[in-house]
């Protein structure tokens, strides 16, 4: 049932973002696939694996990434529509609030090291994306070379 849920609500946060950014209708349930399929690799690998949230979130968003440079050439539609929508539910907005919360109440190093990790967390999320975007650089221009190969 905590998998359902989790599918559910993250992939219901991607839609809904689609609707906020204006995103074709046609592409609604696409978007939101892709978003709850990031969430659930980093859900997958935080509890299921048990490994700390900075690296969840790095294999969470290069799942994201990946899927959504594929469902960008399926769909034929930008890369950007499917990875903004997608990495919604990945951004760790609570944990940032905490962190300016405890800055406000003065309790500096709760802050600082609240900080920290949501600035690691975000480079992580940002480092997935980078890795997805070259390697499907890489298999697309090897794609193309073998299909350019079997012409000759």
């Amino acid at each position: 049932m905590f998998w359902l849920f989790n599918f559910l609500f993250s992939f219901l946060a991607s839609l809904f973002f689609c609707v906020i950014f204006d995103a074709p209708r046609r592409l609604y349930l696409s978007c939101g696939f892709v978003g709850a399929c990031g969430w659930m690799i980093y859900i997958l690998f935080l509890d299921g694996l048990e490994i700390h949230t900075i690296y969840s979130s790095f294999f969470g968003s290069l799942a994201l990434g990946l899927l959504s440079h594929y469902m960008a050439r399926r769909m034929k539609e930008p890369v950007i529509i499917f990875m903004v929508t997608g990495i919604i539910p990945l951004v760790p907005g609570g944990l940032a609030y905490d962190a300016t919360k405890n800055l406000v109440l003065l309790h500096f190093s709760k802050a600082i090291n609240t900080m920290l990790e949501v600035t690691l967390i975000a480079g992580a999320i940002a480092l997935g994306l980078l890795f997805a975007d070259q390697i499907s650089k890489i298999i697309i221009s090897e794609f193309d070379r073998t299909r350019t190969r079997k012409r000759l």
